[in-house]
């Protein structure tokens, strides 16, 4: 792909190392300068971290969509385990909702 992103299982990944780009684009996103970026990835050089970067600003609309895939399979997966866990226990759940409910009602 690059000298500094490797495309496998799934995923993009910084060559050679556990970091996904997801990682340094989340960061980045949120305003993260790449020396911050490295900061909290301290595996990365700084080169890496500004090559990941200069990869997502070439294959924005790409890697955009990626995340945007990747953001809906994590919220299908999480309401599955969600229904499952309510399906389990429903006790558990209906004292929790009359808790949150209780506590709405006082701070209101």
């Amino acid at each position: 792909m690059t000298n500094y992103i490797e495309e496998h299982d799934g995923g993009y990944w910084i060559k050679g190392t556990r970091v996904s780009l997801d990682s340094v684009v989340y960061a980045f996103k949120r305003g993260a300068s790449p020396e911050t970026i490295k900061s909290s990835f301290p595996v990365l050089t700084l080169e890496e971290v500004r090559g990941a970067i200069t990869y997502y600003l070439a294959h924005e609309k790409e890697i955009d969509a990626f995340l945007e895939k990747s953001e809906d399979e994590q919220e299908s997966v999480a309401r599955v385990i969600n229904d499952k866990a309510r399906a389990s226990n429903p006790e558990l759940f209906e004292r929790l909702e009359k808790a949150r409910q209780s506590r709405e009602t006082r701070y209101r």
